[in-house]
């Protein structure tokens, strides 16, 4: 079922970038970001009180807190940078490069969460960053 999730991220990652790209052109790019941070935050917290989630709050230790806070900043500059990119940039040129984040995922995932280091995972990274080189080449 993951493989279905993941490649459903992918569509709406796909599509963030053309709504994005869209949205940016006459809106500073730290608004921009400002406005969707708002909308998600109303989505997902009603998806979370509608749905079963509410009832787990109590569970979150502090460790699952702390990354979840630093998950939060990656994300924020992660965004902030990206539409910054897109202002000035080309989606189709932009987003690609954005996804080297999936090679150093890659890479740290198997350096600081000790996951396989499996010959397709680490090929399937290189191809990705290769791709991205030809980008910002």
């Amino acid at each position: 079922m993951w493989k279905w999730y993941a490649l459903l991220s992918a569509v709406f990652a796909a599509l963030t970038a053309i709504f994005s790209k869209l949205g940016v052109r006459n809106v500073h790019p730290d608004l921009a970001t400002a406005l969707r941070v708002s909308v998600i935050l109303v989505m997902t917290w009603g998806i979370a009180l509608c749905g079963n989630g509410m009832r787990h709050i109590k569970e979150i230790d502090g460790r699952s807190l702390l990354f979840l806070f630093l998950s939060a900043l990656a994300t924020g500059a992660s965004w902030l940078f990206y539409f910054r990119a897109l202002q000035c940039g080309d989606a189709s040129k932009v987003a690609p490069i954005d996804k080297l984040s999936v090679a150093i995922t890659i890479f740290l995932s198997i350096v600081l969460l000790g996951e396989p280091a499996e010959l397709k995972t680490i090929l399937g990274g290189l191809l990705i960053t290769c791709g991205s080189l030809v980008l910002l080449l």
